[in-house]
């Protein structure tokens, strides 16, 4: 895991929530699936019904957190008593042992939440933690923002787009209604990178932005003498990707694609680009480990 250094790295404090309505959903899909055809029969057999329980959920590496809203519902939707609090919310930096959410209330009812509590939980702070990771090593070489990628979880994509910006990221499109970002296959079925643009500025709206991906600097010159307002330098050294940025002179969006890891990430920032998108931050990030434990008194 790419681990931001504690020292270095600020809390995101204007991180907005999602809107409960829109999350409240995938947390309540989450708990059915887990609770099955008969809920949770170890807790209701193991624990009596008037047991009292006092937790905490700490992280047990350091990182970004993200995801605690969701997990705070999925805790109110199998028990609105529970009383929830929370220590350390979306974009906190954490250190092992910080608490990250405080309950209290009926054993039964945290028991039988905390798993998909902490599957959420541990999924987005990872996400974001490896988010922050990049970003940190970027900042030092340039002015690059890191974004994610359409490459995320069916179903989950709000939530884990929002840990890449609790992770200082940014997002780039949420889906294929977002914009226009013509890749090498739509070049290659459409006939050329001129042709493509040029049927693309025919159908998009006048509020739609089109990107174009290319792989070379002749696609690139191609791509700036039709107008486009961004453009996609998929797997460039960092050599060619300071001579596209040189060509591109200011004149559209610069965004580098393609084998982007803590050790390139820095050349890649240093080369002049805009943006930086990784597709693994969303797909393959290794999980934050947070635990539920007994609180101590």
């Amino acid at each position: 895991m790419i681990s931001p250094s504690n020292t270095s790295l600020s809390p995101i404090s204007t991180l907005s929530p999602l809107p409960r309505l829109l999350v409240e959903p995938l947390v309540r899909a989450a708990l059915l699936e887990d609770l099955g055809r008969a809920g949770d029969v170890t807790t209701d057999s193991v624990v009596p019904a008037d047991a009292r329980f006092e937790a905490v959920i700490a992280s047990r590496q350091p990182g970004v957190i993200a995801g605690i809203d969701a997990a705070v519902i999925a805790f109110e939707l199998i028990d609105p008593a529970l009383r929830v609090a929370i220590e350390r919310g979306d974009g906190s930096v954490v250190a092992p042992g910080d608490g990250v959410l405080r309950l209290s209330g009926a054993a039964r009812s945290i028991l039988t939440a905390e798993r998909v509590a902490l599957n959420i939980a541990c999924r987005m702070s990872g996400i974001a933690t490896a988010t922050a990771g990049l970003v940190e090593i970027a900042r030092r070489h340039g002015t690059a923002q890191i974004v994610c990628t359409r490459k995320t979880t069916p179903g989950l994509r709000a939530l884990e787009k929002h840990a890449v910006k609790a992770g200082g990221g940014s997002n780039h499109r949420f889906g294929l209604d977002d914009a226009v970002l013509i890749k090498d296959n739509h070049i290659a079925v459409a006939g050329g990178v001129a042709i493509a643009i040029q049927r693309a500025k025919a159908h998009a709206g006048h509020l739609v932005k089109i990107e174009v991906e290319v792989d070379t600097l002749a696609q690139l010159d191609e791509a700036m003498a039709e107008g486009v307002d961004a453009v996609l330098l998929d797997n460039m050294t960092p050599a060619m990707l300071a001579q596209a940025v040189a060509i591109v002179g200011g004149r559209a969006l610069t965004e580098a694609s393609g084998r982007v890891s803590a050790e390139t990430v820095g050349a890649i920032a240093a080369s002049g680009v805009d943006l930086i998108s990784v597709g693994w931050i969303t797909h393959s990030a290794p999980i934050l480990d947070l635990g539920l434990d007994a609180a101590r008194a």
